[in-house]
């Protein structure tokens, strides 16, 4: 039987048409630049009498600056207007810079190439807060994190792949200026043809009136962005990864000639792996963590990301002097340690990035995501800019390639270590994701009856001490868990109960004060719309069945009226943190990867909740499988 995922997407007209246009529209971007950049490198094709050296680097300066300039603007177009529209009007806009960039290349006219370049990035610049921003539109929720896999996926692959191209066609003389043309042209028509069956995407800030200060509009779209303290720690991430990438990606020329003694096709053997790797990791990121948007991938990739890249330092020093090509270089034992450190930082950097977009497109406003990404394309071209400088600045104070690479991967610990402390958050989901991801198999059934959005409260049966990790790693909205104060102030559990907001409660006859705060917070929680979760039993079963629920669920609901979602855990019952056979935690686990199961039942209705009811409900839920 066919089980769902995120490949099954590119079955449905909502999201195949999207990244279609996306996927050759970054194709052309590279398509172009890279034949732009191979003609001035061998070519000696020049401008006002600058070197090749200097119009090189000044290319990647004029792709970057429309970012600067244009994003804000293109953050609150993709708000006021259909964005299907204006998918077409900027991939109308592509075909017009493809025909006058064929008389660049025609004439060997830099100048004419280089404001096509200049107009190419005006063209990503509006087209990157749209693509993100309309996946929310397109895509049910389950689904966000595999579409963002895909388009990281599909970007990654289209980069690559134009790079060789451009490579490749421009140098098929003396016809590849024309051939050139051809294929850019061509790929501008196919986007734009794409981005006419992509559906209509209704406008979520119709309203907006248009700020057209670029100054004043970027730093408005940041104030706001920086008021939800996740979302902007996410931005600062995504610009992180950027920074860290662009320094690998601006290196590997020289890593391949002077640290791997390699010729230009060990260069494209390292992009190749480094670009199938993000591929890899993206596509990785919904089985990894079940199609929910799952925050522990993220300290998860950025272990890996030092991990390897610290690796590769070391790997890489060891090579044995010898001019290699591609072939020779993939033949050598000495070097499949340095063309796995590439490759996995490539698939630690999927498992980053993804999951930080995904949890953007969610967390921020519906009517603000496309500036909310609008900033972060600014951000991303400033941590890049910053990182070419640092590079220069090293390296002309004598740092080696290799040691250049070492340190980007020694400061990327300290940069996760304080995004982990800014929001704590990310560190917990990881905890939770390692535990219930090396422990447990978990079958659900039923997921989908938690609701998207508003309060309700989950009741469910209390096997063991990881109950709620497990819990929270199988529902996608943060949960509010009613934990016992005891259980709540163990080592290591206080620290995730903490980060998750959950609140302590004890029973009357130990502080009747503590259990009337935690009542208050339960009744806040749920006025603000969250999804309050509690174990009615009051404590962990000792012999496996499920004890007398607590009058306490009626009290709840009495107190806020909101739907009650009962819930059962299987397999539990055993396990080395329940209390079969004595005390919970002193006993020999019985191994990794345990079945259990997680069983969601039908809402009910507040005005029919009663304690005996729900109590029945589980026992239904749950049914022998202790």
């Amino acid at each position: 039987m066919h089980q769902p995922n995120q490949f099954d997407l590119m079955s449905q007209k909502r999201f195949l048409p999207l990244f279609l246009t996306q996927f050759t529209g970054a194709f052309n971007d590279n398509l172009f630049k890279n034949a732009f950049l191979v003609l001035i490198a061998f070519y000696g094709l020049s401008t006002a009498g600058l070197n090749s050296a200097v119009l090189i680097n000044m290319a990647a300066g004029i792709f970057i600056l429309p970012f600067f300039l244009f994003s804000t603007l293109a953050g609150q177009l993709a708000e006021k207007y259909d964005k299907a529209l204006l998918a077409r009007w900027i991939k109308g806009l592509e075909i017009i810079i493809m025909l006058l960039a064929g008389l660049g290349f025609i004439w060997h006219n830099a100048a004419i190439l280089m404001g096509c370049l200049f107009l190419m990035g005006v063209h990503s610049a509006f087209f990157g807060p749209l693509k993100y921003s309309v996946l929310p539109q397109y895509l049910k929720q389950n689904e966000i994190l595999g579409g963002n896999g895909l388009i990281e996926m599909g970007t990654f692959v289209a980069i690559l792949l134009g790079q060789i191209a451009g490579t490749l066609i421009i140098q098929q003389q003396p016809y590849g200026e024309i051939y050139i043309i051809i294929a850019c042209l061509g790929f501008a028509i196919m986007g734009y043809f794409c981005s006419r069956a992509m559906p209509a995407a209704p406008p979520t800030a119709p309203d907006l009136k248009i700020g057209w200060n670029i100054f004043t509009e970027t730093a408005k779209i940041i104030s706001h962005t920086r008021k939800n303290k996740t979302v902007f720690n996410s931005l600062l991430g995504i610009s992180w990864f950027w920074f860290f990438g662009s320094i690998y990606l601006t290196q590997f020329p020289h890593f391949a000639k002077e640290t791997l003694h390699g010729d230009a096709s060990v260069y494209t053997l390292l992009m190749t792996l480094f670009s199938l790797g993000v591929a890899i990791g993206s596509l990785l990121c919904e089985k990894l963590s079940d199609a929910t948007v799952e925050l522990g991938l993220v300290p998860f990739g950025s272990i890996g990301l030092s991990v390897f890249a610290i690796d590769l330092f070391f790997a890489s020093q060891n090579l044995a002097p010898a001019s290699y090509t591609a072939y020779t270089f993939l033949t050598g034992l000495s070097s499949w340690r340095i063309i796995i450190d590439i490759l996995l930082i490539g698939v630690f950097g999927g498992f980053f990035i993804v999951p930080l977009y995904a949890l953007i497109q969610i967390r921020t406003e519906h009517e603000f995501t496309s500036r909310a990404i609008a900033a972060n394309n600014i951000l991303n071209s400033l941590f890049m800019v910053v990182a070419a400088g640092m590079s220069i600045a090293l390296l002309e104070a004598g740092l080696s390639v290799s040691q250049l690479l070492l340190l980007a991967g020694i400061l990327n610990i300290f940069v996760a270590i304080y995004i982990y402390t800014l929001i704590p958050e990310f560190l917990m989901r990881f905890m939770v994701w390692i535990l219930t991801h090396t422990l447990y198999r978990i079958k659900k059934a039923g997921v989908e009856n938690i609701p998207e959005h508003g309060a309700v409260v989950l009741t469910c049966n209390h096997v063991s001490f990881m109950d709620a990790m497990i819990l929270a790693g199988a529902i996608r909205r943060p949960v509010r868990f009613v934990m016992d104060h005891r259980i709540y102030n163990l080592p290591i559990m206080n620290f995730i109960c903490r980060t998750a907001n959950a609140i302590p409660i004890a029973p009357t006859k130990e502080s009747a004060q503590m259990k009337d705060v935690a009542f208050t917070q339960i009744a806040q929680a749920l006025a603000d719309g969250e999804i309050v979760a509690i174990f009615p039993e009051g404590r962990i079963t000792s012999n496996g069945k499920i004890n007398r629920f607590m009058p306490g669920i009626e009290q709840i609901i009495k107190t806020t009226p909101v739907p009650v979602i009962p819930m059962a855990l299987q397999g539990l019952w055993g396990s080395f943190f329940s209390r079969k056979d004595g005390a919970a935690m002193l006993k020999m686990p019985r191994g990794i990867f345990s079945k259990i199961g997680l069983v969601v039942g039908q809402p009910i209705a507040p005005e029919s909740v009663t304690r005996l009811k729900l109590e029945q409900e589980t026992h239904l839920l749950r049914g022998d499988w202790q």
